[in-house]
Protein backbone atom coordinates (compact mmCIF):
# COMPACT_ATOMS: atom_id res chain seq x y z
CA UNK A 1 0.00 0.00 0.00
CA UNK A 2 1.56 3.00 -0.57
CA UNK A 3 2.74 5.19 1.98
CA UNK A 4 0.97 8.58 1.80
CA UNK A 5 -2.40 7.03 1.07
CA UNK A 6 -1.98 4.63 4.23
CA UNK A 7 -1.18 7.96 6.29
CA UNK A 8 -4.12 10.25 4.16
CA UNK A 9 -6.35 6.95 5.42
CA UNK A 10 -5.43 6.85 8.93
CA UNK A 11 -5.83 10.48 9.44
CA UNK A 12 -9.26 10.34 7.45
CA UNK A 13 -10.13 7.43 10.28
CA UNK A 14 -8.98 9.59 13.00
CA UNK A 15 -11.00 13.12 11.68
CA UNK A 16 -14.55 10.88 11.17
CA UNK A 17 -13.80 9.19 13.96
CA UNK A 18 -14.39 12.47 16.49
CA UNK A 19 -17.95 12.38 15.07
CA UNK A 20 -18.55 8.86 15.67
CA UNK A 21 -18.04 7.20 12.63
CA UNK A 22 -16.13 4.16 12.08
CA UNK A 23 -14.46 4.38 8.29
CA UNK A 24 -13.64 0.86 8.08
CA UNK A 25 -16.95 -0.31 9.45
CA UNK A 26 -18.53 1.51 6.66
CA UNK A 27 -16.26 0.05 3.81
CA UNK A 28 -16.87 -3.89 5.38
CA UNK A 29 -20.62 -2.42 5.00
CA UNK A 30 -20.45 -0.63 1.37
CA UNK A 31 -19.28 -3.41 -0.09
CA UNK A 32 -22.01 -5.71 0.72
CA UNK A 33 -24.67 -3.45 -0.97
CA UNK A 34 -26.19 -4.13 -4.22
CA UNK A 35 -26.57 -2.36 -6.99
CA UNK A 36 -27.82 -2.72 -10.25
CA UNK A 37 -26.00 -1.86 -13.69
CA UNK A 38 -28.09 -1.67 -16.67
CA UNK A 39 -27.02 -3.64 -19.75
CA UNK A 40 -28.64 -0.94 -22.16
CA UNK A 41 -26.01 1.49 -21.80
CA UNK A 42 -23.49 -0.74 -23.77
CA UNK A 43 -25.47 -0.94 -27.26
CA UNK A 44 -27.48 2.22 -26.67
CA UNK A 45 -30.59 0.44 -25.90
CA UNK A 46 -31.15 -1.52 -29.33
CA UNK A 47 -31.35 -5.27 -27.66
CA UNK A 48 -31.13 -8.19 -30.14
CA UNK A 49 -34.14 -9.17 -30.53
CA UNK A 50 -36.14 -6.41 -32.81
CA UNK A 51 -34.89 -4.23 -35.59
CA UNK A 52 -37.54 -1.57 -34.93
CA UNK A 53 -36.94 1.90 -33.91
CA UNK A 54 -36.92 2.83 -30.19
CA UNK A 55 -40.19 4.51 -29.38
CA UNK A 56 -42.32 5.19 -26.27
CA UNK A 57 -40.63 8.94 -26.13
CA UNK A 58 -36.80 6.64 -25.83
CA UNK A 59 -33.88 8.73 -27.28
CA UNK A 60 -30.08 8.05 -27.90
CA UNK A 61 -28.20 10.50 -28.92
CA UNK A 62 -24.38 10.21 -30.09
CA UNK A 63 -22.62 8.25 -32.35
CA UNK A 64 -19.17 7.17 -30.76
CA UNK A 65 -17.81 4.75 -32.22
CA UNK A 66 -17.40 0.78 -30.82
CA UNK A 67 -20.83 0.30 -29.35
CA UNK A 68 -21.69 -3.61 -28.99
CA UNK A 69 -23.72 -5.37 -31.62
CA UNK A 70 -24.41 -8.94 -30.01
CA UNK A 71 -24.59 -10.70 -26.74
CA UNK A 72 -20.30 -11.50 -27.03
CA UNK A 73 -19.18 -8.03 -27.11
CA UNK A 74 -22.00 -6.86 -24.41
CA UNK A 75 -20.83 -8.72 -22.45
CA UNK A 76 -16.94 -8.35 -22.98
CA UNK A 77 -18.20 -4.77 -22.07
CA UNK A 78 -19.96 -5.61 -18.93
CA UNK A 79 -16.54 -7.42 -18.01
CA UNK A 80 -14.59 -4.55 -18.44
CA UNK A 81 -16.91 -2.66 -16.37
CA UNK A 82 -17.12 -4.73 -13.30
CA UNK A 83 -13.63 -4.82 -13.26
CA UNK A 84 -13.52 -0.46 -13.07
CA UNK A 85 -15.90 -0.56 -10.03
CA UNK A 86 -16.10 -1.69 -6.86
CA UNK A 87 -18.90 -2.99 -4.53
CA UNK A 88 -21.28 -5.56 -5.11
CA UNK A 89 -23.53 -5.46 -8.34
CA UNK A 90 -26.23 -7.15 -10.31
CA UNK A 91 -27.23 -6.38 -14.02
CA UNK A 92 -30.23 -5.04 -15.07
CA UNK A 93 -31.49 -7.17 -18.36
CA UNK A 94 -34.28 -5.94 -20.84
CA UNK A 95 -36.40 -8.45 -22.33
CA UNK A 96 -35.17 -7.10 -25.63
CA UNK A 97 -32.01 -8.60 -24.68
CA UNK A 98 -33.03 -11.89 -25.04
CA UNK A 99 -30.23 -14.44 -26.64
CA UNK A 100 -31.97 -17.20 -28.79
CA UNK A 101 -30.35 -20.13 -30.00
CA UNK A 102 -30.12 -20.96 -33.29
CA UNK A 103 -33.33 -21.12 -34.83
CA UNK A 104 -35.41 -20.78 -31.65
CA UNK A 105 -36.10 -16.73 -32.47
CA UNK A 106 -39.46 -16.16 -30.70
CA UNK A 107 -41.85 -13.07 -30.64
CA UNK A 108 -42.12 -11.24 -27.31
CA UNK A 109 -44.98 -12.66 -26.28
CA UNK A 110 -43.61 -16.22 -26.39
CA UNK A 111 -40.16 -15.31 -24.63
CA UNK A 112 -38.81 -18.46 -22.22
CA UNK A 113 -36.11 -18.86 -19.14
CA UNK A 114 -34.24 -20.88 -21.61
CA UNK A 115 -33.49 -17.38 -23.77
CA UNK A 116 -32.18 -15.73 -20.90
CA UNK A 117 -29.98 -18.78 -20.39
CA UNK A 118 -26.94 -16.92 -21.30
CA UNK A 119 -27.70 -14.09 -19.09
CA UNK A 120 -27.84 -16.40 -15.95
CA UNK A 121 -24.22 -18.46 -17.22
CA UNK A 122 -22.85 -14.56 -16.93
CA UNK A 123 -24.06 -13.84 -13.57
CA UNK A 124 -22.77 -16.92 -11.97
CA UNK A 125 -19.52 -16.33 -13.76
CA UNK A 126 -19.36 -13.04 -12.69
CA UNK A 127 -20.69 -13.37 -8.84
CA UNK A 128 -23.96 -10.76 -9.68
CA UNK A 129 -27.43 -10.91 -9.64
CA UNK A 130 -30.10 -10.21 -12.49
CA UNK A 131 -32.60 -7.76 -12.42
CA UNK A 132 -35.39 -7.73 -14.99
CA UNK A 133 -37.39 -5.08 -17.19
CA UNK A 134 -40.44 -6.55 -19.78
CA UNK A 135 -39.73 -4.44 -22.97
CA UNK A 136 -42.76 -2.47 -23.83
CA UNK A 137 -41.32 -0.34 -26.84
CA UNK A 138 -39.58 -0.90 -30.30
CA UNK A 139 -41.60 -3.44 -31.54
CA UNK A 140 -44.40 -3.47 -34.15
CA UNK A 141 -46.36 -5.05 -31.99
CA UNK A 142 -46.57 -0.93 -30.57
CA UNK A 143 -49.54 0.50 -32.29
CA UNK A 144 -50.28 3.91 -32.23
CA UNK A 145 -48.03 4.12 -29.16
CA UNK A 146 -50.07 2.31 -27.00
CA UNK A 147 -49.53 -1.16 -25.72
CA UNK A 148 -50.92 -2.12 -22.46
CA UNK A 149 -53.51 1.01 -22.75
CA UNK A 150 -54.62 0.04 -25.89
CA UNK A 151 -57.78 -0.63 -27.21
CA UNK A 152 -57.21 -3.04 -29.47
CA UNK A 153 -58.10 -6.41 -27.63
CA UNK A 154 -55.22 -8.23 -29.94
CA UNK A 155 -52.34 -5.22 -29.00
CA UNK A 156 -53.30 -5.53 -25.10
CA UNK A 157 -53.45 -9.17 -25.66
CA UNK A 158 -50.08 -9.47 -26.95
CA UNK A 159 -48.43 -7.45 -24.46
CA UNK A 160 -50.16 -8.96 -21.19
CA UNK A 161 -48.85 -12.38 -22.54
CA UNK A 162 -45.05 -10.42 -22.77
CA UNK A 163 -45.54 -9.52 -19.27
CA UNK A 164 -47.29 -13.14 -17.86
CA UNK A 165 -43.61 -14.71 -19.90
CA UNK A 166 -41.67 -11.68 -17.97
CA UNK A 167 -42.84 -12.77 -15.19
CA UNK A 168 -41.77 -16.61 -15.43
CA UNK A 169 -38.31 -15.17 -16.74
CA UNK A 170 -37.89 -13.47 -13.32
CA UNK A 171 -38.43 -16.36 -11.24
CA UNK A 172 -35.94 -18.19 -13.51
CA UNK A 173 -33.24 -15.71 -12.47
CA UNK A 174 -33.98 -15.46 -9.06
CA UNK A 175 -34.68 -19.27 -8.49
CA UNK A 176 -31.23 -19.92 -10.51
CA UNK A 177 -29.22 -17.09 -8.55
CA UNK A 178 -30.76 -17.24 -5.27
CA UNK A 179 -31.23 -13.50 -5.39
CA UNK A 180 -34.22 -11.65 -5.31
CA UNK A 181 -34.73 -10.62 -9.02
CA UNK A 182 -36.84 -6.89 -9.21
CA UNK A 183 -39.05 -6.90 -12.30
CA UNK A 184 -39.68 -3.35 -13.27
CA UNK A 185 -43.27 -2.88 -15.19
CA UNK A 186 -42.46 0.71 -17.22
CA UNK A 187 -44.85 1.56 -20.33
CA UNK A 188 -44.50 4.79 -22.86
CA UNK A 189 -48.20 4.50 -23.40
CA UNK A 190 -49.78 8.17 -24.05
CA UNK A 191 -50.98 11.17 -26.63
CA UNK A 192 -49.10 13.79 -28.06
CA UNK A 193 -51.63 16.24 -27.71
CA UNK A 194 -54.82 16.87 -25.03
CA UNK A 195 -56.60 13.24 -24.44
CA UNK A 196 -60.47 13.31 -24.32
CA UNK A 197 -60.61 10.45 -22.20
CA UNK A 198 -58.03 9.89 -19.33
CA UNK A 199 -59.67 7.58 -17.39
CA UNK A 200 -59.92 4.39 -19.78
CA UNK A 201 -56.57 4.45 -20.98
CA UNK A 202 -55.78 3.81 -17.18
CA UNK A 203 -58.25 1.54 -16.16
CA UNK A 204 -56.91 -1.06 -19.21
CA UNK A 205 -53.44 -0.48 -18.29
CA UNK A 206 -54.59 -1.44 -14.61
CA UNK A 207 -56.65 -4.59 -15.71
CA UNK A 208 -53.56 -5.44 -17.78
CA UNK A 209 -51.65 -5.22 -14.84
CA UNK A 210 -53.49 -7.39 -12.49
CA UNK A 211 -53.87 -10.27 -15.46
CA UNK A 212 -49.97 -10.09 -16.22
CA UNK A 213 -49.37 -10.41 -12.12
CA UNK A 214 -51.76 -12.93 -11.80
CA UNK A 215 -49.06 -15.57 -13.67
CA UNK A 216 -47.49 -17.42 -10.23
CA UNK A 217 -44.20 -16.19 -8.62
CA UNK A 218 -42.84 -16.66 -5.41
CA UNK A 219 -43.29 -12.39 -4.01
CA UNK A 220 -39.99 -13.43 -1.71
CA UNK A 221 -37.97 -13.74 -4.84
CA UNK A 222 -39.66 -12.07 -7.06
CA UNK A 223 -39.79 -7.69 -6.72
CA UNK A 224 -42.84 -6.64 -9.11
CA UNK A 225 -42.98 -3.00 -9.37
CA UNK A 226 -44.43 -0.07 -11.29
CA UNK A 227 -42.57 2.97 -12.32
CA UNK A 228 -43.87 6.37 -13.66
CA UNK A 229 -43.23 8.96 -15.77
CA UNK A 230 -44.40 12.48 -16.21
CA UNK A 231 -43.46 12.75 -19.96
CA UNK A 232 -41.78 11.70 -22.95
CA UNK A 233 -40.78 12.66 -26.79
CA UNK A 234 -44.40 12.41 -28.47
CA UNK A 235 -46.41 11.43 -25.87
CA UNK A 236 -46.09 15.31 -24.31
CA UNK A 237 -49.58 15.55 -23.06
CA UNK A 238 -50.68 12.70 -21.75
CA UNK A 239 -49.26 9.61 -20.03
CA UNK A 240 -51.24 6.52 -18.60
CA UNK A 241 -48.41 5.45 -16.33
CA UNK A 242 -48.25 8.83 -14.17
CA UNK A 243 -46.70 8.97 -10.26
CA UNK A 244 -50.01 9.17 -9.24
CA UNK A 245 -50.90 5.91 -11.13
CA UNK A 246 -47.46 4.20 -10.11
CA UNK A 247 -48.23 5.26 -6.85
CA UNK A 248 -52.03 4.02 -6.23
CA UNK A 249 -51.40 0.86 -8.09
CA UNK A 250 -48.18 -0.41 -5.85
CA UNK A 251 -50.76 0.90 -2.94
CA UNK A 252 -53.58 -0.97 -3.64
CA UNK A 253 -51.71 -4.25 -4.86
CA UNK A 254 -49.98 -6.55 -1.90
CA UNK A 255 -46.13 -7.13 -2.50
CA UNK A 256 -45.87 -4.58 -5.65
CA UNK A 257 -43.42 -1.62 -5.19
CA UNK A 258 -43.16 1.98 -6.52
CA UNK A 259 -40.22 2.86 -8.52
CA UNK A 260 -39.03 5.95 -8.78
CA UNK A 261 -36.48 7.25 -11.85
CA UNK A 262 -35.57 10.58 -11.08
CA UNK A 263 -35.72 11.71 -14.84
CA UNK A 264 -39.12 10.77 -14.78
CA UNK A 265 -40.84 14.25 -13.08
CA UNK A 266 -41.24 17.50 -13.37
CA UNK A 267 -37.85 19.79 -13.39
CA UNK A 268 -38.26 21.11 -10.04
CA UNK A 269 -39.20 18.05 -8.42
CA UNK A 270 -36.43 15.92 -6.67
CA UNK A 271 -36.32 12.00 -5.78
CA UNK A 272 -34.18 13.03 -2.96
CA UNK A 273 -37.45 14.63 -0.81
CA UNK A 274 -39.82 11.27 -2.32
CA UNK A 275 -37.84 8.97 -0.70
CA UNK A 276 -38.31 9.59 3.49
CA UNK A 277 -42.11 9.67 2.17
CA UNK A 278 -42.65 6.75 0.29
CA UNK A 279 -40.54 4.81 3.16
CA UNK A 280 -43.32 5.72 5.59
CA UNK A 281 -45.57 3.69 3.53
CA UNK A 282 -43.98 1.07 1.81
CA UNK A 283 -41.66 -1.44 3.25
CA UNK A 284 -39.45 -1.79 0.32
CA UNK A 285 -39.35 0.33 -2.98
CA UNK A 286 -37.00 0.80 -5.96
CA UNK A 287 -35.23 3.52 -7.98
CA UNK A 288 -33.44 4.01 -11.09
CA UNK A 289 -30.89 6.83 -10.82
CA UNK A 290 -29.87 8.93 -13.86
CA UNK A 291 -29.21 12.43 -14.30
CA UNK A 292 -32.09 14.18 -15.69
CA UNK A 293 -30.25 17.41 -17.49
CA UNK A 294 -32.98 18.57 -19.17
CA UNK A 295 -36.33 16.25 -18.44
CA UNK A 296 -35.47 12.39 -18.88
CA UNK A 297 -32.63 13.13 -20.89
CA UNK A 298 -30.59 10.07 -19.42
CA UNK A 299 -27.01 11.75 -18.68
CA UNK A 300 -24.41 10.00 -17.00
CA UNK A 301 -24.53 10.05 -12.89
CA UNK A 302 -22.16 12.36 -11.36
CA UNK A 303 -20.92 12.94 -7.79
CA UNK A 304 -23.68 16.02 -8.10
CA UNK A 305 -25.90 17.21 -5.25
CA UNK A 306 -29.49 15.71 -6.44
CA UNK A 307 -27.21 11.76 -6.39
CA UNK A 308 -25.70 13.06 -2.98
CA UNK A 309 -29.25 14.12 -1.63
CA UNK A 310 -30.63 10.12 -2.36
CA UNK A 311 -27.87 8.38 -1.20
CA UNK A 312 -28.51 10.32 1.95
CA UNK A 313 -31.98 10.01 2.59
CA UNK A 314 -31.46 6.10 2.05
CA UNK A 315 -28.73 6.35 4.51
CA UNK A 316 -30.03 7.92 7.43
CA UNK A 317 -33.20 6.42 7.12
CA UNK A 318 -31.44 3.18 7.89
CA UNK A 319 -33.33 1.78 4.47
CA UNK A 320 -30.27 0.50 2.51
CA UNK A 321 -31.86 -2.88 2.65
CA UNK A 322 -35.49 -1.11 1.44
CA UNK A 323 -34.58 0.31 -1.54
CA UNK A 324 -33.76 -1.43 -4.87
CA UNK A 325 -30.98 0.74 -6.23
CA UNK A 326 -29.90 0.30 -10.03
CA UNK A 327 -28.73 2.99 -12.63
CA UNK A 328 -30.71 3.81 -15.60
CA UNK A 329 -28.73 6.32 -18.22
CA UNK A 330 -27.52 5.48 -22.17
CA UNK A 331 -25.39 7.95 -23.32
CA UNK A 332 -23.75 7.24 -26.75
CA UNK A 333 -21.48 10.19 -26.95
CA UNK A 334 -18.38 8.98 -24.79
CA UNK A 335 -16.85 5.63 -24.55
CA UNK A 336 -19.37 3.44 -23.63
CA UNK A 337 -17.54 1.60 -20.93
CA UNK A 338 -15.88 5.21 -19.50
CA UNK A 339 -19.86 6.18 -19.17
CA UNK A 340 -21.00 3.17 -17.26
CA UNK A 341 -17.82 3.62 -14.89
CA UNK A 342 -18.40 7.08 -14.20
CA UNK A 343 -21.69 6.39 -13.39
CA UNK A 344 -21.23 3.21 -10.97
CA UNK A 345 -18.30 4.88 -9.13
CA UNK A 346 -20.41 8.06 -8.73
CA UNK A 347 -23.39 6.34 -7.04
CA UNK A 348 -20.80 4.54 -4.90
CA UNK A 349 -19.35 7.53 -3.93
CA UNK A 350 -22.38 9.08 -2.86
CA UNK A 351 -23.52 5.84 -0.72
CA UNK A 352 -20.24 6.72 0.75
CA UNK A 353 -20.73 9.72 1.42
CA UNK A 354 -23.78 9.37 2.81
CA UNK A 355 -22.68 6.36 5.14
CA UNK A 356 -19.38 8.89 6.76
CA UNK A 357 -21.85 11.34 7.98
CA UNK A 358 -23.09 11.58 11.56
CA UNK A 359 -27.03 11.40 10.92
CA UNK A 360 -27.70 11.10 14.72
CA UNK A 361 -26.22 13.72 15.58
CA UNK A 362 -27.86 16.17 12.89
CA UNK A 363 -30.77 14.75 13.39
CA UNK A 364 -30.51 15.64 17.17
CA UNK A 365 -29.82 19.15 16.06
CA UNK A 366 -32.78 19.49 13.70
CA UNK A 367 -35.36 18.19 16.82
CA UNK A 368 -33.80 20.35 18.99
CA UNK A 369 -34.31 23.27 17.07
CA UNK A 370 -30.95 24.70 16.55
CA UNK A 371 -30.92 24.91 12.73
CA UNK A 372 -27.87 27.20 12.82
CA UNK A 373 -25.64 25.13 14.36
CA UNK A 374 -27.00 22.15 11.90
CA UNK A 375 -26.30 24.59 9.23
CA UNK A 376 -22.55 25.04 10.33
CA UNK A 377 -21.93 21.10 11.20
CA UNK A 378 -23.51 20.31 7.33
CA UNK A 379 -20.93 22.93 5.94
CA UNK A 380 -18.07 22.01 7.75
CA UNK A 381 -18.54 17.97 7.11
CA UNK A 382 -18.28 19.25 3.33
CA UNK A 383 -14.87 19.40 4.12
CA UNK A 384 -13.42 16.04 5.41
CA UNK A 385 -11.66 14.18 3.76
CA UNK A 386 -13.81 11.77 2.05
CA UNK A 387 -11.77 11.08 -0.97
CA UNK A 388 -9.17 9.22 1.19
CA UNK A 389 -11.45 6.96 2.76
CA UNK A 390 -13.35 6.64 -0.93
CA UNK A 391 -9.47 5.77 -2.27
CA UNK A 392 -9.58 2.87 0.35
CA UNK A 393 -12.07 1.53 -0.27
CA UNK A 394 -11.12 1.34 -3.80
CA UNK A 395 -7.74 -0.64 -2.55
CA UNK A 396 -9.68 -3.01 -0.17
CA UNK A 397 -12.01 -3.69 -3.53
CA UNK A 398 -8.87 -3.84 -5.50
CA UNK A 399 -10.29 -1.32 -8.18
CA UNK A 400 -8.16 1.08 -10.16
CA UNK A 401 -8.14 4.95 -8.14
CA UNK A 402 -10.21 8.05 -9.96
CA UNK A 403 -6.12 9.13 -11.91
CA UNK A 404 -5.86 5.59 -13.17
CA UNK A 405 -8.56 3.14 -14.28
CA UNK A 406 -9.23 5.47 -17.38
CA UNK A 407 -6.07 4.52 -19.16
CA UNK A 408 -7.81 1.01 -19.02
CA UNK A 409 -10.62 2.44 -20.97
CA UNK A 410 -8.60 3.75 -23.57
CA UNK A 411 -6.39 0.64 -23.93
CA UNK A 412 -9.91 -1.36 -24.07
CA UNK A 413 -10.76 0.98 -26.74
CA UNK A 414 -7.67 0.60 -28.24
CA UNK A 415 -7.62 -3.15 -28.55
CA UNK A 416 -11.28 -3.67 -28.66
CA UNK A 417 -13.94 -0.89 -29.61
CA UNK A 418 -11.80 -0.12 -32.48
CA UNK A 419 -11.73 -3.44 -34.22
CA UNK A 420 -15.76 -3.08 -34.32
CA UNK A 421 -15.57 0.35 -35.76
CA UNK A 422 -16.90 -0.05 -39.49
CA UNK A 423 -18.39 -3.15 -39.36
Amino acid sequence: MDRNRETSYQCAKERYGRLGIDTDAVLKELKDIPVSLHCWQGDDVRGFDSDSPLDGGIQTTGNYPGAASNPGELFADLRKVLELTPGKKKINVHASYAIFREGACRNRDAIVPEDFSAWVDFAKETGTGLDFNPTFFGHKMVKDGLTLTSPDDSVRGFWIEHGKACVRIAQYFADELGIPCVLNFWIGDGFKDIPADRLTPRLRYKDSLERILAEKYDPDKVKPCVESKVFGIGVESYTAGSSEFALGFAASHKGVLPLMDNGHYHPTEVVSDKIPALLAYFDEIALHITRPVRWDSDHVVLFDDETREMAKEIVRNDALKRVYMALDFFDASINRIGAWTVGFRSWQKALLNAMLMPHAMLRNLQEKGEFGKLMAYQEEIKTYPFGAVWDEYLRRCNVKTDLEWYDDVTGYEKDVLSKRMGK
